[in-house]
Protein backbone atom coordinates (compact mmCIF):
# COMPACT_ATOMS: atom_id res chain seq x y z
CA UNK A 1 0.00 0.00 0.00
CA UNK A 2 1.33 3.43 -1.39
CA UNK A 3 0.37 7.08 -0.11
CA UNK A 4 -0.50 9.30 -2.53
CA UNK A 5 2.06 12.25 -1.63
CA UNK A 6 1.12 14.41 -4.38
CA UNK A 7 -1.72 16.15 -2.27
CA UNK A 8 0.94 17.76 -0.69
CA UNK A 9 2.08 21.26 -1.42
CA UNK A 10 4.98 20.94 -4.36
CA UNK A 11 7.57 23.03 -2.14
CA UNK A 12 6.22 20.67 1.41
CA UNK A 13 6.66 17.15 -0.93
CA UNK A 14 9.72 18.43 -2.35
CA UNK A 15 11.53 18.96 0.69
CA UNK A 16 10.20 16.01 2.54
CA UNK A 17 11.72 13.88 -0.43
CA UNK A 18 14.60 16.03 -0.21
CA UNK A 19 15.44 15.18 3.84
CA UNK A 20 14.47 11.82 3.33
CA UNK A 21 17.02 11.70 0.41
CA UNK A 22 20.00 13.53 3.01
CA UNK A 23 19.30 11.10 5.59
CA UNK A 24 19.35 8.05 3.31
CA UNK A 25 22.97 9.57 1.91
CA UNK A 26 24.41 9.65 5.46
CA UNK A 27 23.32 6.21 6.38
CA UNK A 28 19.93 6.66 8.08
CA UNK A 29 15.96 6.12 7.72
CA UNK A 30 13.65 9.09 7.74
CA UNK A 31 9.96 8.22 8.12
CA UNK A 32 6.79 10.54 7.86
CA UNK A 33 4.72 9.58 10.95
CA UNK A 34 1.70 10.82 12.89
CA UNK A 35 -1.05 12.63 11.72
CA UNK A 36 0.27 13.17 7.72
CA UNK A 37 0.44 9.46 7.85
CA UNK A 38 -3.35 9.45 9.33
CA UNK A 39 -4.69 12.37 6.65
CA UNK A 40 -3.12 10.95 3.67
CA UNK A 41 -4.70 6.96 4.44
CA UNK A 42 -8.11 8.89 5.14
CA UNK A 43 -7.74 10.90 2.07
CA UNK A 44 -7.43 14.21 3.09
CA UNK A 45 -6.53 16.82 0.02
CA UNK A 46 -4.85 19.57 2.56
CA UNK A 47 -1.89 18.16 4.57
CA UNK A 48 0.16 21.61 5.21
CA UNK A 49 2.84 19.88 7.84
CA UNK A 50 4.74 16.46 8.05
CA UNK A 51 6.93 15.38 10.66
CA UNK A 52 9.99 13.38 10.18
CA UNK A 53 11.41 10.43 12.50
CA UNK A 54 15.02 9.83 11.44
CA UNK A 55 16.68 6.32 12.50
CA UNK A 56 20.42 5.49 12.48
CA UNK A 57 21.98 8.70 13.37
CA UNK A 58 23.29 10.69 15.83
CA UNK A 59 22.06 14.02 17.09
CA UNK A 60 25.04 16.13 16.13
CA UNK A 61 25.01 14.63 12.57
CA UNK A 62 21.39 14.99 11.93
CA UNK A 63 22.37 18.87 12.85
CA UNK A 64 24.67 18.95 10.14
CA UNK A 65 23.24 17.16 7.49
CA UNK A 66 20.02 18.98 7.79
CA UNK A 67 21.30 22.36 8.77
CA UNK A 68 23.68 22.40 5.71
CA UNK A 69 20.82 22.71 3.55
CA UNK A 70 17.83 23.87 5.92
CA UNK A 71 18.30 25.97 8.82
CA UNK A 72 16.11 25.12 11.66
CA UNK A 73 15.17 27.12 15.01
CA UNK A 74 16.97 25.51 17.85
CA UNK A 75 14.41 26.07 20.33
CA UNK A 76 13.59 22.39 19.85
CA UNK A 77 17.03 21.10 19.19
CA UNK A 78 16.88 20.28 23.35
CA UNK A 79 14.18 17.86 22.58
CA UNK A 80 15.59 16.16 20.03
CA UNK A 81 13.47 18.41 17.25
CA UNK A 82 14.79 20.28 14.27
CA UNK A 83 11.62 22.52 12.99
CA UNK A 84 12.67 23.98 9.58
CA UNK A 85 12.74 27.23 8.88
CA UNK A 86 9.44 28.48 6.50
CA UNK A 87 8.81 25.35 5.91
CA UNK A 88 6.35 23.18 8.34
CA UNK A 89 8.39 20.45 8.55
CA UNK A 90 9.33 19.11 12.10
CA UNK A 91 12.81 16.14 11.80
CA UNK A 92 13.17 14.82 14.90
CA UNK A 93 14.92 11.39 16.46
CA UNK A 94 13.04 8.46 18.11
CA UNK A 95 13.36 9.23 22.29
CA UNK A 96 12.21 7.65 25.11
CA UNK A 97 10.73 9.83 27.58
CA UNK A 98 10.03 9.27 31.44
CA UNK A 99 7.70 11.22 33.79
CA UNK A 100 9.08 13.25 36.64
CA UNK A 101 6.19 15.14 37.68
CA UNK A 102 3.16 16.18 36.95
CA UNK A 103 1.28 18.16 33.80
CA UNK A 104 1.79 17.82 30.15
CA UNK A 105 5.66 19.12 30.16
CA UNK A 106 6.88 17.11 32.93
CA UNK A 107 8.80 14.95 31.25
CA UNK A 108 12.65 13.59 31.05
CA UNK A 109 13.88 13.39 27.08
CA UNK A 110 16.41 10.94 25.93
CA UNK A 111 17.14 10.55 22.45
CA UNK A 112 18.31 7.10 20.99
CA UNK A 113 18.31 7.12 17.00
CA UNK A 114 18.94 3.45 17.57
CA UNK A 115 15.43 2.62 18.76
CA UNK A 116 13.21 0.21 17.41
CA UNK A 117 10.26 1.98 15.33
CA UNK A 118 7.73 -0.51 17.47
CA UNK A 119 9.84 1.13 20.95
CA UNK A 120 9.82 4.36 19.20
CA UNK A 121 5.97 4.63 18.73
CA UNK A 122 4.86 2.99 22.17
CA UNK A 123 5.04 6.70 23.45
CA UNK A 124 2.49 7.63 20.73
CA UNK A 125 -0.96 8.38 22.14
CA UNK A 126 -3.41 6.78 19.85
CA UNK A 127 -3.02 3.85 17.19
CA UNK A 128 -4.28 6.27 14.36
CA UNK A 129 -1.20 8.57 15.10
CA UNK A 130 1.49 5.67 15.26
CA UNK A 131 1.59 4.50 11.72
CA UNK A 132 4.94 5.37 9.80
CA UNK A 133 5.53 5.88 6.05
CA UNK A 134 8.79 6.30 3.74
CA UNK A 135 8.69 8.35 1.20
CA UNK A 136 11.23 6.83 -0.45
CA UNK A 137 10.87 2.93 -0.38
CA UNK A 138 7.00 4.08 -0.36
CA UNK A 139 6.72 1.27 2.75
CA UNK A 140 4.63 1.32 6.14
CA UNK A 141 5.28 0.63 9.48
CA UNK A 142 2.40 0.00 11.17
CA UNK A 143 4.07 -1.61 15.07
CA UNK A 144 0.32 -1.29 16.83
CA UNK A 145 -2.32 -1.43 13.91
CA UNK A 146 -3.31 1.79 13.19
CA UNK A 147 -4.62 1.05 10.01
CA UNK A 148 -7.13 -1.16 10.66
CA UNK A 149 -7.97 0.53 13.52
CA UNK A 150 -8.42 3.64 11.30
CA UNK A 151 -10.35 1.39 8.59
CA UNK A 152 -12.78 0.62 11.62
CA UNK A 153 -12.90 4.32 12.57
CA UNK A 154 -11.41 2.95 16.42
CA UNK A 155 -10.00 5.02 18.84
CA UNK A 156 -7.08 2.63 20.47
CA UNK A 157 -4.61 3.76 22.62
CA UNK A 158 -0.55 2.34 21.76
CA UNK A 159 0.42 1.50 25.01
CA UNK A 160 0.02 1.83 29.08
CA UNK A 161 2.87 4.75 28.43
CA UNK A 162 -0.77 6.76 27.45
CA UNK A 163 -1.34 7.57 31.22
CA UNK A 164 1.90 9.47 31.71
CA UNK A 165 0.22 12.35 29.47
CA UNK A 166 -3.56 14.11 30.85
CA UNK A 167 -3.47 16.07 27.72
CA UNK A 168 -4.35 13.03 25.32
CA UNK A 169 -7.71 12.60 27.25
CA UNK A 170 -9.03 15.79 25.53
CA UNK A 171 -7.19 14.95 22.00
CA UNK A 172 -9.32 11.65 22.50
CA UNK A 173 -12.24 13.72 23.00
CA UNK A 174 -11.38 16.35 19.47
CA UNK A 175 -10.31 13.13 17.51
CA UNK A 176 -12.73 11.44 18.13
CA UNK A 177 -14.75 14.64 16.78
CA UNK A 178 -12.56 15.02 13.75
CA UNK A 179 -12.51 11.81 12.35
CA UNK A 180 -16.28 10.32 13.54
CA UNK A 181 -14.34 7.35 15.61
CA UNK A 182 -15.49 5.19 18.08
CA UNK A 183 -13.31 4.69 21.50
CA UNK A 184 -12.53 1.06 22.54
CA UNK A 185 -13.36 0.39 25.31
CA UNK A 186 -9.82 -0.19 27.14
CA UNK A 187 -9.20 3.58 26.33
CA UNK A 188 -12.39 4.78 28.11
CA UNK A 189 -11.04 2.87 31.12
CA UNK A 190 -7.62 4.14 31.40
CA UNK A 191 -8.82 7.31 30.66
CA UNK A 192 -11.41 6.92 33.55
CA UNK A 193 -8.16 6.29 36.25
CA UNK A 194 -6.31 9.93 34.53
CA UNK A 195 -6.20 13.21 36.15
CA UNK A 196 -5.78 16.13 35.19
CA UNK A 197 -2.84 17.41 36.54
CA UNK A 198 -3.13 21.18 36.30
CA UNK A 199 -3.04 21.74 32.68
CA UNK A 200 -2.48 24.74 31.37
CA UNK A 201 -5.45 26.78 29.92
CA UNK A 202 -3.59 27.33 26.86
CA UNK A 203 -3.08 23.55 26.55
CA UNK A 204 -7.30 22.70 27.13
CA UNK A 205 -7.84 25.39 24.49
CA UNK A 206 -6.08 24.00 21.75
CA UNK A 207 -7.67 20.53 22.22
CA UNK A 208 -11.42 22.27 22.70
CA UNK A 209 -10.76 24.62 19.82
CA UNK A 210 -9.92 22.06 17.34
CA UNK A 211 -13.02 20.29 18.36
CA UNK A 212 -15.01 23.12 17.27
CA UNK A 213 -13.53 24.53 14.04
CA UNK A 214 -12.41 20.98 12.81
CA UNK A 215 -15.18 18.52 14.44
CA UNK A 216 -17.88 16.56 12.54
CA UNK A 217 -18.98 14.38 14.99
CA UNK A 218 -19.35 16.59 17.81
CA UNK A 219 -22.15 14.91 19.99
CA UNK A 220 -19.21 11.68 20.20
CA UNK A 221 -16.71 13.98 21.10
CA UNK A 222 -18.96 15.40 24.28
CA UNK A 223 -19.93 11.56 25.22
CA UNK A 224 -16.08 10.66 25.25
CA UNK A 225 -15.69 13.46 27.46
CA UNK A 226 -18.68 12.24 29.64
CA UNK A 227 -17.87 8.44 29.53
CA UNK A 228 -14.77 9.16 30.60
CA UNK A 229 -15.77 10.71 33.55
CA UNK A 230 -13.21 14.30 32.65
CA UNK A 231 -16.35 16.47 32.03
CA UNK A 232 -16.27 16.90 36.02
CA UNK A 233 -13.25 19.19 35.10
CA UNK A 234 -15.60 21.15 33.25
CA UNK A 235 -18.83 21.83 35.55
CA UNK A 236 -20.82 24.50 33.40
CA UNK A 237 -21.32 21.69 30.85
CA UNK A 238 -21.86 18.56 33.66
CA UNK A 239 -24.36 20.19 35.39
CA UNK A 240 -26.49 20.30 31.69
CA UNK A 241 -26.36 16.11 32.19
CA UNK A 242 -29.96 15.03 33.82
CA UNK A 243 -30.95 18.86 33.67
CA UNK A 244 -34.59 18.18 32.11
CA UNK A 245 -36.58 19.61 29.33
CA UNK A 246 -40.04 19.81 28.49
CA UNK A 247 -41.08 16.66 26.47
CA UNK A 248 -43.29 18.75 24.20
CA UNK A 249 -40.40 21.29 22.98
CA UNK A 250 -37.54 18.81 23.32
CA UNK A 251 -38.11 15.07 23.43
CA UNK A 252 -34.55 14.28 22.40
CA UNK A 253 -34.14 14.66 26.06
CA UNK A 254 -31.88 16.49 29.03
CA UNK A 255 -30.01 19.65 28.13
CA UNK A 256 -26.99 17.75 27.43
CA UNK A 257 -28.70 15.67 24.68
CA UNK A 258 -30.02 18.76 23.11
CA UNK A 259 -26.56 20.33 23.18
CA UNK A 260 -24.86 17.63 21.71
CA UNK A 261 -27.41 18.10 19.08
CA UNK A 262 -26.63 21.54 18.90
CA UNK A 263 -23.11 21.04 18.19
CA UNK A 264 -23.79 19.18 15.69
CA UNK A 265 -25.92 21.35 13.81
CA UNK A 266 -23.28 23.43 14.38
CA UNK A 267 -20.94 21.63 13.07
CA UNK A 268 -22.67 20.90 9.64
CA UNK A 269 -22.92 25.21 9.05
CA UNK A 270 -19.50 25.92 10.02
CA UNK A 271 -18.20 29.07 7.49
CA UNK A 272 -14.65 27.79 7.13
CA UNK A 273 -13.37 31.22 9.13
CA UNK A 274 -11.43 29.90 12.45
CA UNK A 275 -12.27 32.94 14.02
CA UNK A 276 -15.80 33.38 13.55
CA UNK A 277 -16.49 29.20 13.91
CA UNK A 278 -14.65 29.46 17.37
CA UNK A 279 -16.81 32.64 18.44
CA UNK A 280 -20.20 30.36 17.58
CA UNK A 281 -18.71 27.39 18.70
CA UNK A 282 -18.00 28.56 21.96
CA UNK A 283 -21.44 30.15 21.88
CA UNK A 284 -23.71 27.08 20.86
CA UNK A 285 -21.31 25.07 23.51
CA UNK A 286 -22.65 27.57 25.88
CA UNK A 287 -26.04 28.66 25.26
CA UNK A 288 -27.99 26.65 27.68
CA UNK A 289 -25.37 27.00 30.67
CA UNK A 290 -28.41 29.07 32.76
CA UNK A 291 -31.18 25.54 32.38
CA UNK A 292 -29.33 24.45 35.31
CA UNK A 293 -30.25 27.76 37.83
CA UNK A 294 -33.62 28.12 35.89
CA UNK A 295 -35.63 24.64 35.35
CA UNK A 296 -38.49 24.51 37.14
CA UNK A 297 -42.44 23.06 36.87
CA UNK A 298 -44.90 25.35 36.35
CA UNK A 299 -47.38 24.32 39.24
CA UNK A 300 -50.17 25.88 36.53
CA UNK A 301 -49.77 23.66 33.60
CA UNK A 302 -47.01 20.93 34.66
CA UNK A 303 -44.67 22.40 32.13
CA UNK A 304 -40.85 22.26 32.92
CA UNK A 305 -39.83 26.00 31.87
CA UNK A 306 -36.56 27.83 32.38
CA UNK A 307 -37.81 31.13 32.08
CA UNK A 308 -34.61 33.70 32.04
CA UNK A 309 -32.18 30.98 31.33
CA UNK A 310 -30.51 32.96 28.81
CA UNK A 311 -29.59 35.57 30.92
CA UNK A 312 -28.36 33.39 33.52
CA UNK A 313 -26.43 31.23 31.08
CA UNK A 314 -23.81 34.25 31.24
CA UNK A 315 -22.18 34.06 34.60
CA UNK A 316 -21.06 30.08 33.86
CA UNK A 317 -20.03 31.11 30.70
CA UNK A 318 -17.55 33.30 31.86
CA UNK A 319 -16.56 30.89 34.39
CA UNK A 320 -16.29 27.91 31.71
CA UNK A 321 -14.68 30.28 29.21
CA UNK A 322 -11.69 30.99 31.56
CA UNK A 323 -10.90 27.75 32.49
CA UNK A 324 -9.66 27.60 28.87
CA UNK A 325 -8.38 31.09 28.04
CA UNK A 326 -7.47 34.05 28.97
CA UNK A 327 -8.37 36.11 25.76
CA UNK A 328 -10.31 38.81 26.17
CA UNK A 329 -11.83 39.29 23.19
CA UNK A 330 -14.03 36.21 23.93
CA UNK A 331 -14.88 37.27 27.15
CA UNK A 332 -16.42 39.73 25.44
CA UNK A 333 -17.86 38.32 22.35
CA UNK A 334 -19.20 34.93 23.64
CA UNK A 335 -21.40 36.30 26.44
CA UNK A 336 -23.87 38.23 24.62
CA UNK A 337 -24.26 35.79 21.61
CA UNK A 338 -25.58 33.34 24.87
CA UNK A 339 -27.67 35.79 26.57
CA UNK A 340 -29.32 37.18 23.62
CA UNK A 341 -29.65 33.79 21.56
CA UNK A 342 -33.36 33.55 21.84
CA UNK A 343 -33.79 37.35 20.47
CA UNK A 344 -34.18 36.47 17.01
CA UNK A 345 -37.36 34.64 17.57
CA UNK A 346 -38.85 37.55 20.00
CA UNK A 347 -37.57 40.21 17.30
CA UNK A 348 -39.50 38.53 14.52
CA UNK A 349 -42.59 37.94 16.01
CA UNK A 350 -43.16 40.96 17.73
CA UNK A 351 -41.64 42.71 14.35
CA UNK A 352 -39.42 45.17 16.24
CA UNK A 353 -38.41 48.30 14.74
CA UNK A 354 -34.83 48.98 13.10
CA UNK A 355 -33.80 50.44 16.40
CA UNK A 356 -34.00 47.60 18.46
CA UNK A 357 -32.34 45.64 15.97
CA UNK A 358 -29.26 48.08 15.89
CA UNK A 359 -28.61 48.04 19.34
CA UNK A 360 -28.99 44.36 18.86
CA UNK A 361 -26.42 44.65 16.66
CA UNK A 362 -24.30 46.34 18.78
CA UNK A 363 -24.26 44.07 21.52
CA UNK A 364 -23.52 41.02 20.14
CA UNK A 365 -21.08 42.50 17.52
CA UNK A 366 -22.24 40.30 14.37
CA UNK A 367 -26.13 39.63 14.06
CA UNK A 368 -24.42 36.83 11.31
CA UNK A 369 -23.49 35.10 14.06
CA UNK A 370 -26.48 35.39 16.47
CA UNK A 371 -27.71 33.51 13.26
CA UNK A 372 -25.92 30.52 13.39
CA UNK A 373 -26.19 30.18 17.26
CA UNK A 374 -29.67 30.49 16.39
CA UNK A 375 -29.67 28.06 13.59
CA UNK A 376 -28.09 25.29 16.02
CA UNK A 377 -30.02 26.03 18.74
CA UNK A 378 -32.75 25.36 15.98
CA UNK A 379 -31.61 22.10 15.00
CA UNK A 380 -30.63 20.63 18.02
CA UNK A 381 -33.95 18.67 18.05
CA UNK A 382 -35.48 15.70 16.48
CA UNK A 383 -35.91 16.48 12.66
CA UNK A 384 -39.31 16.38 12.64
CA UNK A 385 -39.90 19.06 15.22
CA UNK A 386 -37.21 20.75 13.31
CA UNK A 387 -38.97 20.58 10.12
CA UNK A 388 -42.43 22.70 11.63
CA UNK A 389 -39.95 24.83 13.54
CA UNK A 390 -40.24 28.86 12.57
CA UNK A 391 -37.05 29.16 13.09
CA UNK A 392 -35.79 29.75 9.20
CA UNK A 393 -38.42 32.00 8.75
CA UNK A 394 -37.36 34.10 11.59
CA UNK A 395 -34.14 33.86 11.11
CA UNK A 396 -34.35 34.88 7.36
CA UNK A 397 -36.58 38.14 8.78
CA UNK A 398 -33.83 39.51 10.85
CA UNK A 399 -30.95 38.18 8.29
CA UNK A 400 -32.78 40.72 5.94
CA UNK A 401 -33.14 43.27 8.25
CA UNK A 402 -29.75 43.93 9.10
CA UNK A 403 -28.67 43.49 5.62
CA UNK A 404 -30.89 46.04 4.52
CA UNK A 405 -29.59 48.55 7.63
CA UNK A 406 -25.89 47.41 6.81
CA UNK A 407 -25.15 45.57 9.95
CA UNK A 408 -25.37 42.25 9.37
CA UNK A 409 -21.33 41.34 9.69
CA UNK A 410 -20.65 44.13 11.99
CA UNK A 411 -21.83 46.52 15.09
CA UNK A 412 -23.07 50.23 14.68
CA UNK A 413 -20.06 52.72 14.85
CA UNK A 414 -20.48 56.23 15.64
CA UNK A 415 -21.14 59.11 12.32
CA UNK A 416 -20.33 61.65 15.01
CA UNK A 417 -16.83 61.52 16.29
CA UNK A 418 -14.56 64.06 19.01
CA UNK A 419 -12.67 65.15 15.96
CA UNK A 420 -15.74 66.38 14.34
CA UNK A 421 -16.32 68.46 17.27
CA UNK A 422 -13.59 69.83 17.60
CA UNK A 423 -12.93 70.85 13.98
CA UNK A 424 -16.48 72.81 14.86
CA UNK A 425 -14.47 74.62 17.11
CA UNK A 426 -15.38 72.50 20.64
CA UNK A 427 -12.79 72.61 23.66
CA UNK A 428 -12.74 69.27 24.27
CA UNK A 429 -13.81 68.73 28.09
CA UNK A 430 -15.83 65.89 29.66
CA UNK A 431 -19.17 67.09 28.02
CA UNK A 432 -17.84 65.57 24.70
CA UNK A 433 -18.58 62.41 26.12
CA UNK A 434 -22.01 63.72 27.02
CA UNK A 435 -23.09 64.69 23.95
CA UNK A 436 -21.25 62.02 21.15
CA UNK A 437 -23.52 59.62 23.99
CA UNK A 438 -26.36 61.24 23.16
CA UNK A 439 -25.24 61.44 19.21
CA UNK A 440 -24.76 58.09 18.86
CA UNK A 441 -28.44 57.43 20.55
CA UNK A 442 -29.91 59.11 18.50
CA UNK A 443 -28.52 57.29 15.77
CA UNK A 444 -29.12 53.98 17.14
CA UNK A 445 -33.05 55.06 17.07
CA UNK A 446 -32.60 56.42 13.45
CA UNK A 447 -32.03 60.10 13.97
CA UNK A 448 -29.60 60.63 11.35
CA UNK A 449 -27.46 58.05 8.74
CA UNK A 450 -24.61 60.33 7.34
CA UNK A 451 -22.72 63.18 8.86
CA UNK A 452 -24.75 65.87 7.54
CA UNK A 453 -27.87 64.66 9.62
CA UNK A 454 -25.40 64.16 12.34
CA UNK A 455 -25.02 67.59 12.40
CA UNK A 456 -27.96 68.99 11.69
CA UNK A 457 -29.14 66.75 14.70
CA UNK A 458 -26.88 68.43 16.69
CA UNK A 459 -27.63 72.17 16.07
CA UNK A 460 -31.38 70.92 16.40
CA UNK A 461 -30.86 69.11 19.53
CA UNK A 462 -28.76 72.13 21.44
CA UNK A 463 -29.20 75.31 19.64
CA UNK A 464 -27.76 79.04 20.90
CA UNK A 465 -23.46 78.92 21.54
CA UNK A 466 -22.45 81.63 18.60
CA UNK A 467 -21.67 79.80 15.29
CA UNK A 468 -18.44 78.05 14.46
CA UNK A 469 -17.76 78.06 10.63
CA UNK A 470 -15.11 75.81 8.62
CA UNK A 471 -14.41 72.31 7.26
CA UNK A 472 -15.20 68.69 9.21
CA UNK A 473 -12.71 66.09 8.39
CA UNK A 474 -14.01 62.69 7.60
CA UNK A 475 -17.06 63.94 5.10
CA UNK A 476 -19.96 66.01 5.29
CA UNK A 477 -18.36 69.71 4.01
CA UNK A 478 -18.73 72.42 6.08
CA UNK A 479 -20.47 73.39 8.94
CA UNK A 480 -24.21 74.36 7.77
CA UNK A 481 -24.85 78.50 7.59
CA UNK A 482 -25.96 79.57 10.90
CA UNK A 483 -25.23 76.62 12.86
CA UNK A 484 -25.49 77.54 16.39
CA UNK A 485 -24.75 75.10 19.67
CA UNK A 486 -26.55 75.84 22.55
CA UNK A 487 -25.23 76.68 25.75
CA UNK A 488 -25.08 73.41 27.36
CA UNK A 489 -22.76 72.10 24.51
CA UNK A 490 -18.74 71.65 25.44
CA UNK A 491 -17.01 75.01 25.55
CA UNK A 492 -16.42 76.50 22.21
CA UNK A 493 -13.16 78.43 21.91
CA UNK A 494 -13.36 81.77 22.22
CA UNK A 495 -16.90 82.07 22.71
CA UNK A 496 -18.51 83.87 25.03
CA UNK A 497 -21.17 82.31 27.62
CA UNK A 498 -24.24 83.88 27.75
Amino acid sequence: MQLDLSVLEPKLLSAVTDIATLVRNAGGRALMVGGSVRDLLMGEKEVKDVDLEVYGIRPDDLQRVIGARYPFDPCGVSFGVLKIQHIDIDVSLPRRESKRGEGHRAFLVDSDPFLSVKEAASRRDFTINAMYYDPLAGAFEDPYGGVADLEKRILRHVSPKFIEDPLRVLRGMQFIARFDLTPAPETVAICRTMEIEGLAPERLFEEWSKLLTKGKAMAKGLDFLRDTGWVRYFPELARLIGCRQDPAWHPEGDVWEHTKLCLDAFARHRVGDKTEDLVVGLAVVCHDFGKPATTAVDPRTGHIRSLGHDERGVEPTLSFLRRLTNEERLFKEVPPLVQCHMQPFAMWKSKCGDAAIRRLALKVVRIDRLLRVAQADDEGRLPELVATSSGGEERAWLAEQAERLRIADEAPKPILLGRHLIALGYEPSPQFGIWLGKAFDAQLEGAFSDLDGALAWLRDSVGDCPPVRGPVPGGGGPVPEGFQPSRDCPRTKGASRR
